[in-house]
């Protein structure tokens, strides 16, 4: 659900891993990857430029991590499927030159516990960062970005499984969803639009028939009908492509990285930036509170906002937005929850998330379809959605005073006399969380 009121089609874009720009992102976070699997004090902030037969390394590393820089670039280039000698780009044949240096001893004294001017460690740069969720996906990602980025991961997934049949696709590839939202809920798909980089003889029926077929996998039924209008490969043909077709620059796709341009962004990119950079580490925590908000039915959508100075621990601001879907007349009720249950300093972020051990994970898959939405990420569980309730219950206005069931057998006997409280929406989220998310339903398994 976009936060606009009034009914609307709203739009957003993906790009796929073989983009120009996504290549460079994977390789900004492969190398982070390297590091920290070494050395999870690594001091990372990794830029990669692609173009035309050349991949550039840059930036600020410090660590006691062995790696081959070069070797991780090509990998990562022959991994999206770039082994072809001869559409521009190749993992084998392209040139890598590396410009990489320390970290500025400025920052580091400021980011390392017990150095700086402040004894905790701080922020390791200043800015504002924002988390968010909505219900209308069981993901709780707003459905454009959602559905735009399951296209393009499914067209990847053939082209690389199943590489005999689908030999006209190359690996670079943009979609786009359109959806009419009525009542602030998604009611219907009304526009995609893929663009997909192909073998010169490739008949563009083909490839508008297979559009098709992935879009009535990876969208629900309910929300497509022989009204949509698709345009596929607009310009006619789509051969040059890849870092041959488009100079690729890390962080050049924030608005894909994250909501498709429904929640605010604060600026910051996040690919090859180890997690004391609060521009990665305090997004990330920002969406963890927003699903986790989400998901314990307190809101029906939320945006947090986390603001940081460098060297600083704690948040200089914390703001909660509901866009009036929250259970509280007031969303700075939420915000004193979100204090009391999270710790938001860059210590308690990457402790409570995991940031430099990734288990199960890594950096380079946030890299390509999004950093929010898939469950294999730390920052997507639901397991907070107890604690969440606890603290959310202090404010109820009811006198129980009790558990649930009492909570819930007083407020019932409101609602004949009032109108819809927090205290009776409180109660209802105390006895069945957003039932759409897995997690929640382990939670709250047998608490009825």
């Amino acid at each position: 659900m976009s936060k606009i009121h009034a009914e609307h089609i709203f739009t957003s874009e993906s790009v796929s891993e073989g983009h120009p720009d996504k290549v460079c992102d994977q390789i900004s976070d492969a190398i982070l990857d390297a590091c920290l699997a070494q050395d999870p004090d690594s001091r990372v902030a990794c830029e990669t430029l692609a173009t035309t037969d050349l991949i550039v390394i840059s930036g600020e590393i410090t660590t006691k991590a062995q790696v081959n820089w070069e070797q991780v670039a090509r990998k990562v280039a022959a991994d999206i499927g770039y082994t072809a000698r001869d559409i521009g780009f190749s993992a084998s044949d392209c040139k890598v030159f590396l410009s990489i240096h320390a970290q500025s001893p400025d920052i580091s004294q400021g980011v390392s516990e017990g150095e700086g001017l402040h004894k905790e460690q701080g922020a390791g740069d200043q800015g504002m960062m924002f988390g968010y969720a909505s219900n209308e996906t069981r993901e709780l990602m707003p459905a454009t970005i959602l559905y735009a980025h399951k296209i393009v991961q499914e067209l990847a997934s053939l082209r690389k499984t199943r590489p005999e049949k689908y030999s006209f696709l190359r690996p670079d590839s943009k979609s786009q969803v359109s959806i009419l939202y009525r009542h602030g809920k998604p009611v219907r798909v009304t526009t995609v639009v893929v663009s997909h980089q192909h073998t010169p003889d490739m008949k563009s029926a083909v490839l508008e028939k297979l559009v098709r077929e992935v879009v009535k996998k990876v969208i629900p039924a309910k929300l497509l009908d022989d009204k949509i209008v698709y345009h596929i490969n607009p310009t006619g043909r789509f051969v040059v492509g890849g870092p041959n077709g488009d100079t690729g620059l890390t962080g050049r796709k924030i608005i894909v990285d994250t909501y498709g341009g429904v929640g605010s962004h604060g600026g910051g990119a996040f690919s090859g930036k180890d997690p004391s950079k609060v521009d990665r580490s305090a997004a990330y925590m920002g969406r963890y509170i927003a699903k986790n908000i989400v998901a314990a039915g307190l809101a029906d959508k939320c945006e947090i906002q986390l603001a940081y100075a460098i060297g600083i621990a704690h948040p200089l601001s914390i703001n909660v937005d509901t866009y009036n879907t929250g259970v509280f007349d007031d969303d700075a009720t939420l915000e004193k929850v979100v204090r009391a249950v999270f710790d938001m300093t860059p210590r308690g972020i990457i402790k409570t998330l995991g940031l430099k051990n990734p288990k199960g994970w890594s950096y380079r898959e946030t890299a390509a379809y999004g950093h929010f939405g898939r469950n294999v990420f730390p920052w997507e569980k639901t397991d907070k959605i107890d604690a969440i309730l606890k603290e959310a219950h202090k404010y109820c206005d009811c006198e129980c005073g009790g558990g649930d069931d009492a909570c819930k057998s007083k407020c019932e006997e409101k609602l004949d006399k009032a109108p819809v409280k927090a205290a009776k929406k409180v109660s209802r989220a105390l006895s069945s969380p957003q039932e759409d998310v897995p997690e929640a339903k382990k939670k709250t398994a047998g608490k009825k």
